[in-house]
């Protein structure tokens, strides 16, 4: 049977999947939120 902790502390992502997330966290990407802020704050 598989011991399911086991595995999870052996897991290692692939470097793909480092590099494209430090690519996505270092981008200051603007998403819903931040428009809806600046909407607001531009109606005031």
């Amino acid at each position: 049977m598989i011991d399911f902790e086991e595995e999870l502390k052996k897991f290692e992502p692939s470097k793909e999947v480092s590099e494209a997330e430090e690519a996505i966290y270092e981008r200051d990407l603007t998403d819903l939120t931040d428009v809806m802020v600046e909407i607001m704050n531009n109606n005031r």
